[in-house]
């Protein structure tokens, strides 16, 4: 029997063979891929329609201090910076962005290894600096491309403890960034967003780049996803949010190194996982412990079976309640941009327990630190690692794009999340008071 087919015209150059014995889905995803008009990357904050490979445009954009570094490391960008997943790499229905990194993936727990007293990496820095009293510590006088493994370990238990430790003045090529990623964990490989070219897992954290492609954001709608992340989309990473977890093993270790940073603004706000779980009257965390919630990922994609049903999002489930594999201290494991909703319990009160939970999070001040990432010296950058298991975390984008702010993020995936009955609160385990209500 002859195939049917009919051709629609559109208004561009492009157009539209439908073949009766072929499936509506790949028909879709055909047109999809090939049709230059159409976003393939299904972005909240931006029809931004990315087209594949080194972009030329960018590397016009790319300020100084950030090329240098780059091909200081021999990365060859002379055909365009950053570098976009080619559309036929980048998924459009749900369930095969699902299928990414869906099985068990061998991970070791760095941390574990460390010499609690972290003699190696503390005794050879100039100074450490305890930011604030519960989050946040700066290291001086060392040079994160020249750790030993006995000194990543430490570093990793560090942050598991601090949450975020940061290193100023530091010659750092991306391809050390890399190497670092990768003893931390498993890199996470984005299927969607820029990278820097030649070096897939250095995600590129660009926000003037975004703007030239025609995002949204502005002064009055940067913060407005932590209102309401379902009413008001979120721009760039100025909500409250924890990395990729949506990962069937999400997010461990994130190491952001700023090569480009505004003389003032642009600072980064993290909170604690450990400090908001310790909130908590004993009663309610009682009732969250061994509780379980959906995550959900920040892209959205098709559905196959209702591919004109609007975007979806993957979903997974994971303790709301999380153990730490090295300190065994409890986290609240939630954030207001990509927690869906608690398992077992009704829409409304979930819709009610989440948003005070997110409050606990990012309310109370004694469990952040705000970050300047003042300039350093030419040449140099700042770095941060943090764990994102046992936090969240926001920029804030006060500079408004009058001064270049650019850098490279590597994020290491961690182990399945569990939550561990016997383990115990960062206060409990440190024998710090825990208030009794009445």
């Amino acid at each position: 029997m002859a195939t049917k087919t009919q051709t629609y015209q559109h208004n561009t150059d492009a157009s539209l063979t439908v073949h009766d014995d072929v499936s509506i889905d790949k028909q879709i995803e055909k047109l999809i891929r090939s049709h230059k008009e159409l976003s393939i990357t299904r972005s909240n904050e931006a029809n931004i329609n990315f087209e594949g490979g080194p972009d030329s445009e960018g590397l016009k954009l790319l300020p100084a201090s950030s090329r240098k570094r780059i091909e200081a490391d021999g990365l060859d960008i002379s055909k365009g910076y950053p570098e976009i997943p080619p559309r036929t790499q980048i998924p459009i229905f749900v369930d095969e962005a699902h299928a990414i990194r869906a099985e068990d993936a061998p991970y070791i727990e760095r941390a574990k290894n460390a010499d609690p007293e972290k003699k190696a990496l503390l005794g050879a820095a100039k100074e450490v600096i305890h930011l604030t009293k519960n989050v946040g510590t700066e290291i001086v006088g060392l040079q994160l491309a020249d750790l030993t493994d006995q000194q990543k370990d430490e570093l990793a238990l560090l942050v598991a403890e601090r949450v975020v430790v940061f290193f100023r003045d530091q010659k750092l090529p991306p391809t050390k960034q890399h190497e670092l990623g990768s003893y931390l964990g498993n890199i996470e490989y984005h299927a969607q967003v820029p990278h820097v070219t030649g070096l897939p897992g250095a995600t590129v954290i660009w926000n003037d780049y975004i703007n030239k492609k025609d995002s949204k954001l502005n002064f009055a709608n940067a913060n407005l996803a932590n209102w309401d992340t379902l009413r008001y989309p979120g721009y760039g990473n100025q909500g409250w949010h924890t990395d990729l977890v949506h990962e069937h093993q999400p997010a461990g270790y994130t190491h952001l190194h700023l090569d480009a940073i505004p003389s003032i603004g642009g600072d980064t706000i993290w909170s604690s996982g450990y400090g908001a779980y310790d909130k908590l009257s004993d009663e309610f965390k009682k009732f969250l412990d061994g509780k379980k919630a959906v995550y959900v990922s920040s892209h959205a994609y098709l559905d196959r079976e209702d591919p004109l049903g609007g975007p979806k999002k993957i979903e997974r489930v994971h303790p709301l309640v999380r153990t730490h594999p090295a300190t065994g201290w409890k986290s609240l494991y939630v954030n207001r941009g990509l927690t869906k909703r608690i398992i077992g319990v009704s829409p409304v009160e979930s819709d009610l327990i989440l948003n005070y939970l997110f409050d606990i999070y990012e309310k109370n001040a004694d469990i952040q630190v705000r970050f300047k990432w003042s300039p350093t010296k030419e040449g140099y950058g700042t770095s941060a690692i943090w764990d994102n298991r046992i936090s969240q975390h926001r920029a804030v984008w006060d500079h408004e794009g009058e001064e270049s702010r650019h850098g490279t993020r590597v994020t290491s995936l961690a182990e399945v999340p569990f939550f561990d009955p016997e383990s115990k609160s960062q206060r409990e385990a440190l024998g710090k008071p825990i208030h009794k209500w009445d």
